[in-house]
């Protein structure tokens, strides 16, 4: 798969916009899912993906193959959610007490996953602890937030958060601990 990903990376640089449109293709649900995970808005999670998906675009050629295709893309996302998650820090602080607050729009993956053997009682308690759930990982701080998405929703390894995220794997490791126990405390009561 690297090595396919490698030779559209290379098509890419070199002005193919079908190759380009293939890479597109590979990452834009993780990009979204990663971008809706960090931020819990979809209208924001597609803007930060179209923005990623831009600035890969735009630094095609900046591309250090000493790196994985997936972490770069994955980086330039993670930069760009925590960018927005500081804007919206500031703008929440500017707000009057009064002020709508964006909270999390539409509807989440998850519930659109239906286990017929779920009484309506039991999905519906399912999606009160899937909820709390989302607002507590949401509630950390984003440098725990995003290490605990990226090892336990996408499921990627301490290497490869640690190259996402530009930081030791040691550093990593220790930010998923913490944010697992900030996480602990939050859920205490599920």
């Amino acid at each position: 798969m690297e090595a396919f990903e490698k030779r559209l990376l290379k098509l890419s640089q070199n002005g193919d916009r079908q190759a380009f449109g293939e890479l597109v293709d590979l990452y834009k649900d993780k990009i979204n899912s990663l971008a809706y995970r960090m931020l819990g808005n979809l209208q924001d999670a597609e803007d930060i993906a179209q923005e990623t998906f831009m600035r890969v675009y735009a630094n095609l050629h900046r591309y250090d193959d000493q790196y994985k295709i997936s972490t770069w893309i994955y980086r330039i996302a993670n930069n760009l959610c925590i960018d927005r998650i500081r804007k919206r820090k500031v703008r929440r602080n500017q707000l009057s007490l009064d002020a709508e607050i964006t909270g999390t729009d539409g509807l989440e993956y998850y519930d659109t996953i239906q286990d017929h053997e779920l009484t309506p009682e039991q999905q519906f308690l399912q999606q009160e602890v899937q909820e709390k759930v989302k607002q507590a990982i949401l509630s950390l701080a984003p440098k725990y937030r995003t290490v605990m998405i990226l090892k336990y929703l996408d499921d990627l390894s301490l290497q490869e958060i640690s190259d996402i995220v530009g930081l030791p794997v040691a550093t990593v490791k220790t930010r998923v601990h913490r944010g697992r126990e900030a996480l602990r405390k939050k859920l205490r009561d599920i």
